[in-house]
């Protein structure tokens, strides 16, 4: 045998040690891939830990085709699937506090909520929720994005009146407050929510960012887009790995999940800021939208139901108390600094 040949054959053994040794997960997504910001944070994240990791490789899979959207967390924990890339205020229904680590009505923005996560509480508060709560699963913060649209209406709404008696999707702890307000809410993935509104089971929706609606076409049977998103000021959202395949892992495959969810927090973030005034842009000129901005009077009654829902289900719910009771106190410090370092932003 040639030193060529011993080389290339060692150079084989070595691939197939590797491939052997690496660790293959497979990825369910709650959003397409095909979906701007929310379902290219899953592809760029399974791009991000491919091409820094030999140890691990994820493949992501779209909503359905391995479990429905809101199943990936029961997916997850018992090991039909080994990791998802979702938010946990699909799993309000479930745990009262999960939206409490996805989006807070009136809460804080992105940088205020990785802040709370990243430097204070948030991140051990987030994994004994589910830990308290028997699901077998790690999870990591992997993406966030800044405020959402408040909902696009087939109607014009000119008063607190004009909601009541609506059919409408709704997220998190806004749909809260929205029930009070005598909104009918339901909670739908994203692929499912145009046919509702198409059919008329629902009468209006909030989603996501501009850009993300209307790649799903709310704005062909819904006119009247709402500001601001009050509901969702940031959103964040979470790998969920199963907790047995976590632990099998090496700490060196660990931290380069870690690293990958950071760098998709930081790229999720950027795409969301720089792509979503086009497209609201396009609503108004080629789609004929009308962009509204709710008047002071409805935002205030909407706050003022919002922390009548946060005392009712703090005081249902110890872990909820615990953990909005620790979000409130980080806010009150981060005033000191958030009320006094950003200079106000213009209005034209």
């Amino acid at each position: 045998m040639t030193l060529k040949a011993i080389a290339l054959g060692s150079a084989a053994a070595l691939v197939a040690t590797g491939a052997q040794a690496q660790e293959m997960f497979e990825m369910t997504s709650a959003f397409g891939r095909n979906l701007p910001i929310l379902g290219t944070a899953g592809v760029d994240f399974v791009n991000k830990i491919n091409s820094i990791s030999e140890e691990v490789e994820f493949e992501q899979f779209d909503p359905g085709e391995l479990v429905p959207t809101l199943e990936a967390l029961d997916a997850v924990s018992n090991g039909s699937v080994d990791a998802a890339y979702t938010t946990s205020g699909y799993w309000q229904g479930k745990i009262t506090a999960a939206s409490l680590f996805a989006a807070v009505p009136f809460g804080p923005e992105a940088g205020e909520f990785l802040g709370w996560m990243l430097y204070d509480d948030g991140a051990e508060l987030f994994q004994r929720m589910y830990d308290e709560n028997g699901y077998n699963v790690h999870v990591l913060p992997c993406g966030i994005i800044a405020p959402e649209t408040s909902g696009w209406f087939k109607n014009e709404i000119n008063s607190l009146a004009d909601l009541e008696g609506l059919n409408m999707r709704f997220f998190g702890l806004g749909a809260e407050v929205m029930q009070k307000l005598g909104v009918s809410t339901s909670l739908l993935a994203g692929g499912d929510i145009f046919p509702a509104l198409e059919r008329g089971a629902i009468d209006a929706t909030e989603f996501s960012m501009p850009r993300i609606d209307a790649r799903l076409g709310f704005h062909n049977i819904a006119k009247f887009n709402y500001f601001p998103g009050w509901h969702q000021p940031a959103t964040l959202f979470e790998l969920l790995v199963n907790k047995d395949r976590w632990e099998e892992l090496d700490e060196r495959a660990q931290k380069q999940i870690e690293v990958a969810c950071l760098a998709n927090i930081t790229t999720n973030f950027a795409e969301g800021e720089a792509t979503n005034f086009t497209a609201m842009k396009e609503n108004v000129e080629q789609n004929g939208v009308t962009i509204k901005t709710w008047s002071p009077e409805i935002l205030a009654t909407f706050e003022e139901t919002w922390n009548e829902v946060a005392m009712e289900l703090a005081e249902e719910d110890a872990f909820f108390k615990e953990v909005w009771d620790d979000l409130q106190e980080y806010r009150e410090g981060y005033k000191t600094w958030g009320n006094t370092i950003y200079l106000p932003r213009p209005r034209d």
